[in-house]
């Protein structure tokens, strides 16, 4: 397999793995939703530094969508568990 080809699988890996870890928010934000709430700090961050790569990748040139791919869900389900947290 060449290097390029390597890069390209590694990248959408990652990228669908980055996508299953924020996914993995919904059973937090379930027990939030039924009053046992979490702590919302990490999540916050989680949104907040999500919310930086997605602007990175999409404002660099070339533009970087496997970067803002993955971390997209993260802003979505960050943000949701840090407000059903509070």
């Amino acid at each position: 397999m060449r290097k390029k080809e390597f890069i390209h699988y590694l990248s959408w890996t990652a990228t669908i793995l980055a996508i299953l870890m924020y996914v993995s928010y919904i059973p937090q934000i379930m027990d939030n939703l039924n009053g046992e709430k979490g702590n919302p700090i990490q999540p916050l961050v989680a949104g907040i530094n999500c919310s930086l790569w997605v602007a990175y990748g999409i404002l660099k040139k070339p533009r970087d969508l496997p970067l803002s791919i993955a971390n997209f869900p993260g802003i979505i389900f960050g943000f949701v568990a840090f407000f059903t947290a509070l």
